[in-house]
């Protein structure tokens, strides 16, 4: 893999100057973005996957639940095309396994797809939502948030990181100066002000708050019948994710004698995969993650299948993060 992204290296210096000059059309307005009188906040990153967009855009719906919420997400391998918006009759097939998860967690919130995210826009706005979240829209420069919140994960700092193909960034680090704030997630919970002034320094942020978020895991394993304390499960387990990164996930609930399987990140679980697990497995419960639950839910057996919740926890200022982004949509909301 090293040696061909060696070799891949001449394409990506084509591919920054595309992208460079891309962005650089939009920022003198050659190319048009469109913006929007109700608050738009958009939360992405520059590398391709793995920085914990699910869980921060749950963090911005549990914080701005006094609003009426809309999602808009392109439905990253969803076996449809257009805008759908979700009812009880869609699936994760349909919208993608993120969306349906926000649509499963949060009924009161506006839940679309949409790879046009100017006409998803378009037509949630005929819902009179009081604030839009884009999931994953950093680079879709055609929509103009009025806010936009850039991740990046602690074990893998944009700033360490080169462009595709020879790295994984979508488009040069310069496209930070696009943020209105930036989020080190996945860090140790007890990260010390020391170690955050040198990743600080490190992503040459100087007019662009930093802050940093943990993973913080729910004491229960929840299945479609019942619930387990995980501290309290002591029984071989057969763990399974199918997402960009899942080694936190392993790390935090493996035990000696448990097993671990691993999928493509959105993996679409064929029947042959569903007799792999099921073998794998040996009539042990197989606990998963939360993104994975909702395609998996229905071709594993409802008593063997469980899955881990998790929550994003700003571990430095949560104060001043929440109050700017409670002030963005206060001051730009039709209910302000």
């Amino acid at each position: 893999m090293i040696f061909l992204r060696k070799v891949l290296f001449p394409l990506a210096i084509v591919y920054w100057i595309i992208t460079f000059i891309r962005n650089i059309f939009y920022d003198l307005g050659i190319f048009k973005s469109q913006s929007y009188a109700v608050p738009v906040i958009g939360v992405g990153n520059l590398s391709v996957g793995g920085t914990g967009k699910t869980p921060q855009i749950e963090y911005l719906i549990r914080l701005l639940r006094d609003y009426k919420i809309a999602t808009l997400s392109r439905g990253y391998k969803r076996e449809s095309k257009g805008y759908i918006l979700a009812d009880e009759s869609v699936s994760a097939k349909e919208i993608g396994d993120e969306p349906f998860q926000f649509f499963s967690k949060f009924p009161d919130v506006l839940v679309a797809v949409d790879a046009d995210r100017r006409n998803g826009i378009s037509q949630l706005l005929t819902h009179n939502p009081d604030v839009i979240l884009l999931d994953d829209a950093f680079q879709h420069r055609k929509v103009k948030a009025g806010f936009y919140i850039l991740l990046t994960a602690y074990n893998d700092l944009f700033s360490d990181d080169y462009i595709l193909p020879f790295g994984n960034l979508r488009e040069p680090e310069m496209g930070k100066k696009r943020a209105n704030l930036i989020i080190v997630t996945k860090c140790p919970e007890d990260l010390s002000e020391i170690a955050q002034v040198k990743i600080r320094q490190q992503l040459i942020a100087k007019d662009i708050p930093v802050y940093f978020s943990t993973i913080v895991y729910d004491d229960y394993l929840y299945g479609e019948r019942d619930q387990i304390e995980v501290k309290a499960f002591e029984e071989s387990i057969l763990l399974l994710a199918g997402i960009a990164k899942p080694e936190l996930f392993f790390e935090h609930l493996k035990k000696e004698k448990d097993t671990v399987m691993t999928f493509p990140d959105h993996h679409n679980f064929t029947e042959e995969d569903i007799q792999k697990i099921l073998k794998m497995a040996q009539d042990r419960k197989i606990v998963t993650t939360e993104k994975d639950y909702v395609r998996l839910k229905g071709k594993l057996p409802a008593h063997q299948l469980y899955y881990l919740p998790i929550q994003s926890k700003i571990i430095n200022d949560a104060l001043g993060f929440n109050s700017k982004i409670l002030n963005y949509v206060g001051k730009n909301s039709r209910n302000s």
